[in-house]
């Protein structure tokens, strides 16, 4: 498979430090290690799609140059996440020397998904070989992993990244596969992907198979998301006492997006609290997201999402 053929989340994924974006003090301290040629453990902690992974295979291929492969081990502990993976693949790779480096790297990505046996293995095996390996670890919740190798690490934290971060990387993928892209459609694609760059990369390339031109409707349309004035005009519609309105609107929301009830009650949640309505006070806002966790924790536990859904818009109407 060539470069062109690859998806692009791959095809743009920064080869150099400074092609991170959205990350200057992190990714400052970062090649700092790469001018000492030394680093400590590291743990990098944050959501899905803020350059975790990228720093990491970035710093690592600065680092050893061509020597890459052979002085760097990425595993996904999703995949294999018992106490088997530890003692095997990552200690055998550990106790082994360097090629041509004073150190080899082991990036672990989900390690939040490691058993806490195959964590306390981790330990053992981290304080053993450290000076032949460091270990790069990368979690979406750090409160999953436990303390002892928390307190080996240096935390770092990556945050959702800015829309106007997001937006740059917009104009330079757009850029380069030719193209057009407006204010509305890189407004919605920040609307949806909540600050993660992977999925926004990922929208760009289905939008980019239907039109070479990128629009807001296309952009709802692939990320199977409804447009924020519709969420507002059926919870609008429920403070207003027009149930069957509302219903309606649900309906549309449901069955023309293909959206699941726990998306829509993301996104009742997320337009209840940016809606400016005379009828919507603060305390009121309050008392609507107070019924919205609890409907949220009852479509978690698995009850209808219909009929979880209508009885909160029947919540709202009270």
């Amino acid at each position: 498979m060539t470069s062109l053929e690859l998806p692009w989340i791959e095809k743009y994924r920064p080869i150099k430090m400074e092609n991170v974006v959205g990350h200057e003090d992190i990714t400052k301290r970062l090649k700092n290690y790469i001018q000492i040629k030394n680093l400590p453990n590291l743990l990098f902690s944050g959501p899905a799609g803020t350059g975790k992974t990228s720093s990491s295979i970035a710093m690592a291929k600065e680092l050893f140059g061509e020597n890459f492969e052979q002085n760097f081990l990425e595993l996904n502990a999703s995949d294999d996440r018992g106490i088997g993976i530890v003692r095997n693949t990552i200690k055998d790779f550990a106790r082994t020397l360097a090629f041509n480096s004073d150190f080899k790297i082991i990036f672990l990505d989900e390690c939040d998904a490691l058993t806490t046996d195959a964590q306390q293995a981790l330990r053992r095996t981290m304080e053993k070989y450290t000076k032949t390996c460091r270990f790069i670890l990368s979690c979406n919740y750090s409160s999953k992993i436990i303390d002892p190798i928390q307190s080996r690490c240096v935390v770092y934290r990556f945050k959702p990244l800015m829309a106007s971060d997001i937006e740059k990387q917009i104009d330079i993928v757009c850029n380069t596969e030719k193209l057009t892209i407006d204010s509305q459609a890189k407004k919605a694609i920040n609307y949806v992907v909540e600050g993660d760059l992977r999925k926004a990369i990922n929208i760009l390339q289905a939008c980019s198979s239907l039109s070479k031109n990128i629009t807001e409707e296309g952009v709802y349309s692939v990320a199977s998301k409804a447009r924020p004035k519709e969420v507002q005009e059926m919870i609008i519609l429920a403070l207003d006492h027009k149930f069957l309105e509302a219903r309606k609107k649900l309906d549309e929301l449901m069955y023309d997006y293909g959206m699941s009830g726990e998306d829509i009650i993301k996104q009742i949640y997320r337009e209840t609290m940016d809606l400016e309505n005379e009828k919507l006070t603060e305390k009121k806002k309050i008392d609507l997201i107070d019924k919205i966790g609890e409907y949220d924790f009852r479509l978690v536990e698995g009850a209808s999402e219909r009929i979880q859904i209508e009885a909160l818009l029947a919540q709202f109407m009270k």
